[in-house]
């Protein structure tokens, strides 16, 4: 009990995973609220609940106004990636930062519209945005599929050659290999997830733009956002076991 209490306060007390856990109860409760909102539409829960998650939405698009040099400092220590690495890999990577940093902006300026705290017309500014976030989850989509791609091939490669290894040796780089695949499949799933939702926020009359009700949006966020909570936390235990 000391233990997840002591997880979640770490979590909590990073940046990175108080915006997942905003983000969790974000989606978590338009689902809920939508839900309610849409068996009775006089429900005063689900619209509490429906408010209560746009303002953490609110919440999350005020905070990431400080996110633009963490991403450029990501973006510049990254640079054209290792020599070492796939080169497919590489680029779609330089393409996500791409993407990911003129996100920002253009997601601030909408912000600032909106606000008015200046004059000019916001809808643009968020379309442009939720392109630029659509398309790095189909990047990071593409990227994963790459990558599975080239896990397997080394997994191939390490079975061939695994009579020179012993069998624990052998045992250890499988369990690798099928621990960095789920890895990558569960980042698919996440990133297919928000993909959805981004194309939900696009224009009418693009693919299935404005179709989703409130509860198809939190169900889509949630199942993204608990992936992301997981993933944080195997990979938090995977540092301390390191």
């Amino acid at each position: 009990m000391q233990n997840s209490a002591e997880s979640v306060v770490n979590i909590l007390e990073s940046y990175r995973g108080r915006d997942k856990v905003i983000r969790t109860l974000c989606y978590g409760s338009q689902l809920v609220g939508g839900v309610l909102a849409s068996k009775n539409t006089q429900s005063s829960l689900g619209k509490s609940l429906l408010l209560f998650s746009a303002q953490l939405s609110q919440c999350r698009t005020t905070l990431r106004l400080f996110d633009d040099l963490s991403m450029l400092a990501y973006s510049t220590s990254y640079g054209f990636g290792a020599p070492e690495e796939d080169s497919l890999v590489r680029w779609i990577s330089v393409l996500t930062n791409v993407a990911d940093q003129l996100y920002y902006p253009c997601e601030h300026v909408a912000w600032a519209a909106d606000a008015e705290l200046i004059k000019t017309q916001s809808d643009k500014w968020w379309v442009l945005s939720t392109v630029l976030w659509g398309s790095s989850l189909l990047l990071n989509i593409l990227r994963s599929i790459r990558l599975i791609l080239i896990i397997k091939r080394k997994a191939q490669k390490c079975q061939r050659s695994g009579s020179a290894d012993s069998r624990e040796e052998v045992f250890a780089h499988k369990a690798k290999f099928r621990q960095q695949i789920r890895g990558e499949v569960f980042g698919i799933l996440s990133s297919l997830a928000d993909l959805s939702n981004a194309i939900h926020w696009m224009p009418p009359g693009f693919l299935w733009a404005g179709r989703f009700p409130p509860w198809m949006v939190g169900l889509m966020g949630t199942a993204s956002s608990l992936i992301g909570l997981l993933q944080m936390s195997s990979s938090e235990q995977e540092h301390v076991s390191d």
